[in-house]
């Protein structure tokens, strides 16, 4: 096994205790997306979690394993990751304060508000955002600047996911969405153990390449994201994220945004399922590359808003 600090035993724990409500999301081998993608597709539903994505599973492992009492927890986020750090922070009596782009989304921002935390907007892009975030971290005793892919907890906290992958039985590839890269890696650091022969492909998008560049390059490598999936727009992954990256994953491919909405389009005509761009970034994938395998595994990592509905009520 590699040597990356993201440890068997946490992921186990973090199954234990991570609020149930968050784990052992539907995962099923769907018929229709199967035959339009030629072989058997394994759809692990993270999208209809509490929060409506991954994102809870490593915040409520991270935030539990603090000590009580402490720091009040302070984030930058493109929303997902603020919806699940407020849910932990509900949920263990922590205040969360998150700092946004103003141009997120609202229903992301009200879910976030909806469990409890403090949301700022900021105007500008990442390095705004970010710079906002520290400053008010740093301008009081007490604040806890939290980055989402940088904790290991993060990523073992997500870990659980590969837990439950392998109840489906043998995979011959999982196909998992890469931003920071905490998802993939803990997906990854329990199959490598588990099921080693299983193939772990990462997805980047081509207007956020940043992982990809970095990983061929061996060092963090700064790329300004130009993407419609807000939730792989990172500009340069957190180092220790990235030594995970490249110690667990074994292909990162590119998708554009056409590729993502067409996929997009493609579950929600065989499945009947809104996801987020981000979300659809796994099954892009399969549908632009050659991924190995007869029977992989795909994520739906995060839920989309309706539709626009109008036309079609006004035909009822």
């Amino acid at each position: 096994m590699p040597d990356v600090d993201l440890s068997l035993e946490r992921i186990e724990e973090a199954a234990r205790v991570i609020d149930p409500a968050l784990l052992n999301t539907p995962q099923f081998s769907d018929p229709m997306l199967s035959e339009a993608l030629g072989r058997e597709v394994v759809v692990k539903m993270e999208n209809v979690s509490p929060i409506g994505s991954f994102k809870g599973r490593g915040a409520d492992y991270f935030v539990g394993g603090l000590e009580p009492g402490g720091e009040r927890l302070v984030t930058a986020t493109a929303g997902n990751w603020g919806i699940g750090l407020a849910y932990a922070g509900r949920r263990h009596g922590r205040t969360v304060d998150v700092f946004a782009g103003a141009s997120a989304r609202p229903g992301k921002l009200g879910r976030m508000r909806a469990f409890g935390a403090n949301v700022t907007t900021v105007d500008g892009g990442l390095d705004e955002v970010h710079a906002a975030a520290r400053d008010f971290a740093n301008s009081e005793p007490g604040r806890l600047l939290v980055s989402d892919g940088e904790p290991a907890a993060v990523a073992e906290g997500h870990g659980t996911i590969g837990i439950e992958l392998l109840r489906a039985g043998t995979l011959d590839t999982v196909v998992v969405q890469v931003g920071d890269g905490a998802l993939i890696t803990g997906i990854a650091r329990w199959l490598k153990a588990q099921s080693p022969d299983t193939f772990v492909v990462g997805v980047c998008a081509s207007g956020a390449p940043a992982m990809k560049l970095s990983v061929d390059a061996g060092r963090p490598v700064r790329s300004e994201p130009t993407t419609i999936a807000g939730g792989l727009a990172i500009g340069e992954p957190i180092p220790a994220s990235l030594e995970r990256v490249r110690a667990l994953v074994d292909e990162i491919v590119l998708v554009d945004d056409e590729d993502i909405r067409a996929a997009m389009a493609l579950i929600a005509d065989t499945m009947g399922v809104l996801v987020e761009p981000s979300g659809a970034a796994g099954v892009a994938a399969v549908q632009r590359h050659p991924v190995p395998g007869e029977r992989i595994a795909v994520l739906l990592t995060g839920a989309w808003d309706r539709p626009d509905w109008s036309a079609t009520l006004s035909s009822t």
